[in-house]
């Protein structure tokens, strides 16, 4: 099945602690069905010191479910994505506008 969401989308949280939060997919795992979103759910990782690294507390983007998140469209709304044929070459498109993604 094509990805409904992927790397590099702008999306907004629906659900959870970050609920109303924008940011932009910087990774995919459609494995586990999960994405990292820049600026969404932050935890505090320790990290050990080394030669290359200072170390100390560092705040992490961690991983989100999928479900949790919808696209964005022109107008900064949240919306579902659709699949349709355009020209012989399948794309996605906002079901709130019907804009190409």
């Amino acid at each position: 099945m094509a990805a409904k969401l992927r790397k590099g989308d702008k999306v907004i949280v629906l659900t959870g602690k970050d609920k109303g939060k924008q940011g932009e997919i910087s990774s995919l795992s459609p494995k586990t069905g999960k994405a990292v979103v820049e600026g969404v759910n932050i935890a505090i990782r320790h990290i050990k010191q080394s030669q290359a690294t200072q170390g100390g507390r560092v705040p992490q983007a961690m991983p989100i479910n999928l479900s949790n998140l919808a696209l964005l469209d022109a107008k900064g709304k949240a919306t579902r994505v659709g699949f349709r044929m355009e020209d012989d070459k399948k794309v996605r498109f906002a079901k709130t506008t019907g804009d190409v993604i």
